[in-house]
C-alpha cells in the first residue's frame, strides 16, 4: 500500500460538527458556573445596608466565578483560533478534543470547591490543575494538527503554524506556574496568566532565532 493509499483510508470528520459540539459544551460549562451563584443565599436581610453587606460577604464566590469565567472564555478563544485554521478532523484530533472538553465541563465543579473549601489544599489546587490540563490538551490538539507538515491544516495556515503554537506554549507555562503558586495564593495564583502575552512574544522571538540558525 502506497502513502497515498494510506491517506485515502483515513476517516475524517466534519469540522463544523466538532465546533458546534464544542461550543455547546463551553456554553453549558459557563451556565453551570453562574448556577453556583444562584444557589447561594444572602440570608435574611431587612435593609439595603444589610443586603450590600451580605453581598460583600460573598466576595470570594464572585471572585471565583469571575476568574473561572474569564479563563473559560480564554479556552474557548484558543479553540476558536485553532479550528479557524483546521481543514479536517481525524479520529486522533477528535478524541484529543473530547478529552479537552472533559476538563472544560469539570471547571464548574472545581470552581465550587475553591469557594466552599478554600481552607483545604486540595480545593485550592484542583481548579488550577483543571485549567492546566485543559490548556495542555489544547496545545496537544494543535500539535497533532500541525504534525506531518500540517496534515490537518488549511493550506494557507501551514506557514504560520509554529507562530500560532507560541501562545499555547506560553499558556502551558502560565498554567504550570498557577498550579505551583495555588497552595499559597489560592485563586490569586491565576494572575500568572497575565504573563501570557509577554511569554507568547518571547516564545515567538526564540522560535524565529532558532529557525534563523
Amino acid at each position: 500500500m502506497t502513502a497515498d493509499d494510506a491517506k485515502k483510508t483515513v476517516t475524517y470528520y466534519s469540522v463544523a460538527r466538532v465546533v458546534s459540539y464544542t461550543d455547546a459544551v463551553f456554553a453549558i460549562a459557563a451556565t453551570l458556573l453562574v448556577l453556583d451563584l444562584t444557589t447561594k443565599t444572602v440570608g435574611k436581610v431587612q435593609s439595603d445596608a444589610e443586603l450590600w453587606a451580605a453581598l460583600g460577604g460573598m466576595w470570594q464566590t464572585f471572585l471565583s466565578f469571575g476568574i473561572s469565567f474569564a479563563l473559560l472564555s480564554g479556552l474557548w478563544v484558543l479553540h476558536l483560533r485553532q479550528f479557524r485554521d483546521i481543514a479536517r478532523v481525524d479520529a486522533v484530533l477528535l478524541w484529543i478534543n473530547n478529552a479537552r472538553l472533559l476538563f472544560v465541563v469539570l471547571i464548574p465543579f472545581t470552581t465550587s470547591l475553591v469557594d466552599e473549601y478554600s481552607q483545604f489544599l486540595a480545593a485550592r489546587i484542583l481548579l488550577p490543575i483543571n485549567f492546566f490540563l485543559a490548556v495542555l490538551l489544547g496545545v496537544a490538539s494543535w500539535a497533532w494538527a500541525t504534525a506531518r507538515g500540517g496534515h490537518l491544516l488549511k493550506d494557507d495556515a501551514r506557514s504560520d503554524a509554529a507562530q500560532e503554537n507560541a501562545g499555547g506554549i506560553a499558556a502551558v507555562i502560565c498554567g504550570g506556574l498557577a498550579v505551583v503558586l495555588s497552595p499559597w495564593l489560592g485563586s490569586w495564583a491565576f494572575t500568572a496568566y497575565a504573563f501570557n502575552g509577554p511569554l507568547t512574544a518571547l516564545v515567538r522571538r526564540l522560535g524565529r532565532r532558532g529557525r534563523a540558525r
